[in-house]
């Protein structure tokens, strides 16, 4: 696979999900574990200068095995930063080859990859003009900056302060690595799959994983929710018989279009500020989820990307696409913080459909499929 390489001034992670900054340190974990002794040298090395232009790129001719500084791990002050990207290189790999399959193997991948002067950088994977697949993309960020805190609250959980001890104005050195991903498929009868999985640390010593799977359909199928929330389901009951309830709760909160009354699809899980425990344990509950997506989405869309489907069936498809823009650009923490730091807009907007649609007051006739998915937007089902 040929990859375009270029050198980013100034980047950030392009995990669409968003990232939060938890209220905890590393109190009671095992430096062993996780060791966070960077000196005050080595942290003013995180922090690039502010905000440069949305274009700062120049090529360069090849891209290092690991984005991680030489210095951070595996073997160096922050082993959990390059553990978590070989799981993130290792899945953004083996999920494109399995959609590629799915396809039917005409359509590659095209790749773009970057690094940044003072460090990290990425891999967008893109998939355009498939048999299957309308638009796909995984990407995979790897990031040393810092941020205003005003796009720090705007990019993770609200109500919490995530800058506490900081002097107003001063900006927040933080290291991010993610693996994000949209799907979106042709027929109506195949979902929308979005995924993102990250971990986060800033200077002071705060450090989180979060992330989640998420499905958006145009139709409701019982038989495909349950397959797609069971698989996810029997991941979290390997790691915490809690994780399921919660995050399946979660997710039908975060992803609500807040202007329209209703959730962008029908749910998956969601979580965020995981670290109370272990970070080994918390490494492996991600991993063991991402490993999961295409167990979870791909047999889904086996089962229908040879469905018939009529013209209006296809404009019902087109208008929640609509919907799933809405909720990107005006409520998904991680468009808002790529926006508001300077990211990198291919990146950043990836997720967007190639075609979406909008009618003035579109009302689904009552007692149609179409009413039934709304109503299971805007009153979340159990599924397993």
């Amino acid at each position: 696979m040929k990859c375009k390489c270029v050198i980013l001034a100034l980047t950030v992670a392009s995990v669409s999900s968003g990232f939060g900054i938890p209220s905890q340190t590393l109190s009671g974990v095992s430096s062993s574990k996780l060791s966070m002794s960077a000196t005050a040298d080595e942290k003013k090395t995180d922090a690039p200068p502010a905000n440069i232009g949305w274009n700062s790129h120049k090529p360069v001719e090849t891209v290092p095995d690991s984005l991680v500084r030489e210095g951070d791990g595996p073997d160096g002050n922050y082993p959990m930063r390059a553990k978590f990207e070989k799981m993130c290189r290792d899945a953004q790999v083996s999920i494109t080859k399995a959609i590629e399959e799915i396809d039917g193997g005409d359509v590659a991948f095209q790749e773009d990859c970057w690094v940044r002067a003072n460090g990290g950088g990425g891999m967008s994977r893109v998939l355009s003009g498939g048999k299957v697949f309308e638009k796909a993309g995984v990407n995979l960020s790897v990031v040393y900056g810092s941020m205003p805190q005003e796009a720090l609250q705007a990019a993770t959980e609200r109500g919490v302060d995530r800058a506490k001890g900081m002097k107003p104005g001063e900006r927040v050195p933080f290291f991010a690595c993610g693996l994000s991903s949209v799907m979106h498929p042709r027929n109506p009868y195949c979902p929308t799959m979005h995924f993102n999985y990250r971990y986060f640390e800033t200077d002071g010593g705060l450090w989180w994983f979060g992330g989640g799977t998420d499905i958006t359909p145009s139709y409701v199928n019982e038989k495909d929710m349950k397959h797609f929330h069971g698989t996810f389901k029997e991941v979290c009951d390997n790691h915490d018989p809690n994780y399921y309830e919660e995050f399946k709760d979660w997710a039908d909160r975060y992803f609500v279009i807040q202007h329209r009354n209703e959730t962008r699809g029908l749910g998956g899980i969601f979580f965020d500020d995981q670290n109370d425990k272990d970070p080994d344990e918390h490494f492996e509950f991600s991993k063991e989820a991402l490993n999961s997506v295409v167990k979870a989405y791909g047999p889904i869309v086996e089962q229908h990307k040879d469905d018939d489907y009529t013209q209006k069936e296809k404009e019902w498809q087109l208008i929640r696409r609509g919907r799933y823009v809405e909720f990107n650009l005006v409520y998904d923490r991680g468009t808002v913080f790529g926006l508001k730091t300077g990211g990198r807009i291919e990146s950043i907007l990836m997720s967007l459909p190639e075609t979406a649609r909008w009618e003035y007051d579109y009302r689904p006739e009552e007692g149609s499929k179409e009413a039934d998915f709304i109503d299971a937007c805007r009153h979340p089902r159990s599924w397993v």
